[in-house]
């Protein structure tokens, strides 16, 4: 029980990944003007305005940051569910491929490795897709040097590892190292991949509309700087640090809807797709350690005939 308390207390003191920084300008400016108006207070000035409460009704402002939050959490949500359908779909075709294509030449299993790696590609170049950064060495060891320089110059470089992939399986189909059954079961895995690409870029360029974001943006400064007016005549000195508190909660809330409205970044409060590709990495590299069991049955099997 006293380890439970002291996390909670070390994630409320908590300053990495809590937007105290982004908002502490705002709170900052409308609780010195609630000490202003205090002031004049103070000095015999009429600046006591009860009324200004009908101004903006507090229901209407909740609901406009509730609806602001919950959307931006779909959002938030909408991108998690994505990745982890990546995650899923790079570790059954990574599976298939690996047990299902034949192996009938040395070079065969040197191909299927180099298919899986560009499994882990494909998530590496969405994760810089997603984020505006160029093809870097990140992608370097799991593929060749030709392909590494070609995706430098492609406008979507984890659709066109979606393209590699996609003929590969092609190319073991022709050789019969594939039946039609198995390259149309990994070929749709192929297209979920892409499909949760398309998702995450569905995400990322449909921004929150700029009307809606500047019109909330305007009522929560005007009803920071009205709150000084309705208290001064009860809070007097108190109405600078009451209303730095209640612009602190409320500028808070349109913050973090800010925050986690594109998923995809750097912050503490985006998704941590450096995590996620390092797991998919260890996943495959875990899958190429391992023999297929069918594949060495076989081949004993085969040798206990001779």
């Amino acid at each position: 029980m006293d380890r439970e308390k002291e996390k909670w207390f070390q994630v409320a003191l908590r300053l990495r990944g809590s937007v105290i920084s982004a908002v502490l300008p705002r709170v900052i400016l409308c609780g010195t003007f609630g000490f202003f108006v205090a002031l004049l207070h103070k000095f015999g000035v009429s600046v006591s305005m009860p009324f200004l409460s009908a101004l903006i009704p507090n229901i209407v402002l909740g609901l406009l940051l509730v609806f602001r939050t919950n959307t931006a959490y779909e959002r938030f949500w909408e991108g998690r569910k994505a990745w982890g359908s990546i995650v899923n779909s790079v570790r059954n075709l990574s599976r298939q491929i690996w047990v299902s294509i034949d192996e009938k030449e040395p070079k065969d299993r040197e191909n299927k490795i180099s298919a899986l790696r560009l499994l882990i590609a494909f998530a590496i170049a969405t994760k810089l897709h997603l984020r505006s950064e160029p093809v870097n060495s990140e992608l370097e060891p799991f593929m060749s040097q030709s392909r590494y320089f070609k995706l430098k110059t492609m406008n979507n470089p984890p659709l066109e590892v979606a393209f590699w992939i996609g003929d590969y399986l092609q190319e073991q189909y022709t050789h019969k190292h594939l039946n039609a059954h198995q390259l149309t079961a990994l070929q749709s895995l192929i297209n979920i991949l892409v499909d949760n690409l398309g998702a995450c870029e569905r995400i990322l360029r449909t921004p929150i509309p700029i009307a809606y974001a500047i019109h909330l943006k305007q009522l929560l400064l005007l009803y920071c700087l009205a709150l000084p007016f309705q208290m001064v005549k009860d809070l007097t000195w108190w109405t600078g640090p009451i209303v730095a508190l209640i612009s602190f909660t409320l500028f808070g809330i349109e913050e973090i809807g800010i925050e986690i409205e594109n998923p995809f970044g750097h912050d503490a409060n985006d998704l941590p797709l450096d995590a996620i590709c390092a797991t998919m990495k260890r996943n495959i590299e875990d899958l190429i350690s391992l023999a297929p069991s069918v594949r060495d049955w076989n081949k004993t099997g085969i040798e206990q005939m001779e």
